[in-house]
């Protein structure tokens, strides 16, 4: 039994590592706090910034390394996280709190699926808007807000008082579709 716990402690664990006294990898809980309130920071300083400069670019290179710092982990290993690096540097005088690896690999696979899903909406929207000229803020506006949308793309919407949001592929509110032509007969007396 003794060989099989030294085997066990010198393979390499893709994330975590294995630790005399645990059946499975583990992963210094206090490093992972640090790395999250790393990431918190950087996105907190972020959201600011576009707050502040109303702009949304500054957001675009935090998401970016979020999801890379996310796929590294998962893929690569926790070793190769610079978040992780940087935590473990914060935290190197600490004793460790081991926890277990599976369920923080559950959790940043669970971050990097919604990056994912974040980022995968917002191409939707501009493939929207690009190839389509839908504007979805347009018809969202017009949905929820008490103000409705004006000066919209390829006039898709009323500059009027109407709070109606007309497809790009139909008339524009205020004018009237073309009805088909129809000839009628007139009546017999």
């Amino acid at each position: 039994m003794i060989a099989d716990a030294s085997s066990a402690e010198t393979r390499a664990s893709r994330i975590g590592r294995v630790v005399r006294g645990h059946a499975i990898p583990v992963i210094d809980e206090r490093a992972v706090r640090a790395a999250a309130g790393i990431m918190f920071l950087l996105g907190g300083a972020a959201f600011a910034t576009a707050f502040f400069t109303g702009s949304a670019q500054p957001l675009q290179p935090f998401g970016m390394f979020f999801m890379i710092d996310m796929l590294l982990r998962v893929t690569a290993g926790d070793r190769w996280s610079p978040t992780l690096m940087l935590g473990r540097l914060a935290v190197k005088g600490q004793r460790p709190e081991w926890v277990g690896a599976p369920q923080k690999e559950l959790a940043w696979w669970l971050g990097f699926g919604l990056a994912l899903v974040l980022c995968g909406s917002c191409l939707t929207l501009l493939f929207l808007e690009t190839a389509f000229g839908i504007c979805v803020g347009c018809a969202l506006q017009s949905r929820f807000s008490k103000q409705p949308p004006k000066y919209c793309p390829g006039d898709t919407c009323d500059t009027g008082s109407s709070t109606h949001f007309a497809a790009p592929w139909s008339a524009p509110v205020g004018h009237p579709t073309p009805e088909p032509s129809v000839t009628t007969r007139p009546k017999s007396s």
